[in-house]
């Protein structure tokens, strides 16, 4: 199975919407596990990362590098 690939602060899609009505989510912490933030509400959630890989559908937006820079990363 290949990997899918995403990046921190990429704005991701996931199979199933979040109860705010949006299924976009902002990935705000990558390692064994991701954490994400929805977009609609701001709601954090930590999902182990075989399962987000599972669950997500595509990246939107990808984050750009100078958004990196930024904010010290």
């Amino acid at each position: 199975m290949e990997r899918k690939s995403f990046d921190l602060g990429d704005i991701v899609e996931m199979k199933k919407s979040h109860p705010c009505g949006t299924n976009a989510w902002k990935v705000i912490r990558m390692g064994m596990d991701i954490r994400m933030k929805c977009t609609g509400c701001g709601h954090s959630v930590l999902l182990p990362r075989s399962r987000f890989e599972k669950r997500m559908k595509r990246v939107l937006k990808a984050a750009s590098k100078n958004e990196e820079t930024e904010n010290g990363a």
